[in-house]
């Protein structure tokens, strides 16, 4: 099979880039040809002038058109694949799509086409007022990087294309993380039988290396971005209560990263490479992920999965989804400190539990997670729609 694949990199490398270059390779590994058609946000305009025509063209790119007709002429795909459109290449890659007879599916890697902002969130808390409401509130609140102007644009763009039925009628199909989002979606008027879910994916981790032993005393871990929406500040409320019971772990780095030096029993450990992450999921006891927004898909999770590691996460959006109460780690209620210092307390007192739930991990990540499940998965979905 022939993929065009569609990607508008971001100006800070995120986890998203990084499923779009996997699930190329994953493709070609298979035998399928690939060509990736990426723009960078890193060469946007910085003058005013640049900066105009980015805005202008956000909502529809007819430069973007007249570059996607020439791939498409020259590649003949059998399929075209869409991961960002946002904002260099615009919703015009769908017209070229139509005019050349090529399906397009479309993963939602974030909420970007029901909320300017992308994630649902507004002022540290849960927002959903544009699923069924005017995108333009957003202008007000400058949802979109605390900009007002770029609000506009953003939700300018939103509207528009809801108005005109783009969604519903230029795509084949659409690609959701979990169920949870294919439900928000869904909510915001997407049709329901143009979504299918496909999770992200990685590649099992004790393919080429047997597992390490545990360490002793085991510690908890966090891994990610030390920052508000991550819910860093209930973490650190709900450590504090159990009196030096669990050491934590704190991988990553970010704005709050300066507010967690000296704090008893908790450790920084600042940015981690791959096989650094890898070392330490091996020897924690769990992972806790405190988020306290819906998250796309966390990679961390299935990370955590593939390691055979249990998870304590706020029982919110997308982490209902992934893992399971009971069976793979705990949930615990989002910005409660006590209910999550209490599951850590409980996960601590019942190491028996924790090797069930580390078992029940590695089996969850065998059935669901794997990169061969995943291509089937794939392969599924783009057959649907030839």
């Amino acid at each position: 099979m022939k993929i065009l694949m569609v990607h508008n990199r971001y100006q800070q490398v995120g986890g998203e880039d990084g499923v779009v270059a996997a699930e190329a390779e994953l493709l070609m590994s298979h035998g399928d040809i690939v060509e990736l058609w990426e723009v960078d946000n890193k060469n946007l305009p910085s003058n005013l002038l640049g900066k105009f025509k980015t805005a202008l063209s956000t909502r529809y790119s007819r430069d973007s058109k007249l570059i996607a007709l020439q791939r498409l002429k020259a590649f003949k795909p059998d399929i075209v694949h869409v991961h960002n459109f946002f904002p260099q290449i615009s919703p015009s890659i769908y017209d070229a799509c139509i005019q050349e007879a090529v399906p397009v599916v479309q993963t939602l890697h974030n909420y970007r086409l029901i909320c300017p902002g992308a994630i649902l969130m507004r002022g540290g808390k849960i927002c959903e007022q544009c699923i069924s409401g005017s995108p333009y509130q957003a202008v007000f609140y400058g949802c979109y990087r605390g900009s007002k102007m770029g609000s506009l644009v953003v939700a300018h763009m939103v509207s528009h294309h809801r108005n005109q039925g783009t969604w519903s009628n230029k795509v084949n199909k659409f690609i959701a993380l979990t169920e949870f989002a294919k439900s928000k979606f869904v909510q915001a008027g997407f049709p329901v039988e143009k979504i299918a879910i496909k999770p992200n994916f990685i590649g099992d981790p004790y393919k080429v290396t047997a597992p390490m032993a545990k360490a002793k005393p085991g510690f908890a871990l966090f891994v990610g971005r030390i920052s508000d929406e991550k819910g860093i500040r209930t973490l650190v409320k709900a450590w504090s209560k159990l009196e030096g019971k669990c050491e934590l772990k704190i991988a990553g780095s970010g704005p709050l990263e300066d507010s967690l030096q000296g704090i008893a029993n908790i450790t920084v450990l600042g940015r981690r490479s791959p096989s650094e992450v890898s070392v330490l999921m091996q020897q924690a006891s769990f992972l806790v992920l405190p988020s306290e927004w819906y998250e796309g898909f966390p990679l961390v999770l299935v990370e955590a999965l593939a390691h055979g590691l249990p998870v304590l996460a706020s029982r919110l959006g997308s982490m209902l989804d992934i893992i399971e109460d009971g069976k793979t780690g705990l949930l615990f209620t989002p910005t409660d400190a006590n209910d999550l210092a209490d599951k850590a307390k409980w996960l601590v007192d019942h190491p028996k539990e924790l090797e069930r739930f580390s078992e029940n991990a590695r089996s969850v990540f065998n059935e669901k997670y794997t990169d061969e499940e995943n291509y089937s998965a794939l392969m599924k979905i783009y057959n649907s729609v030839l």
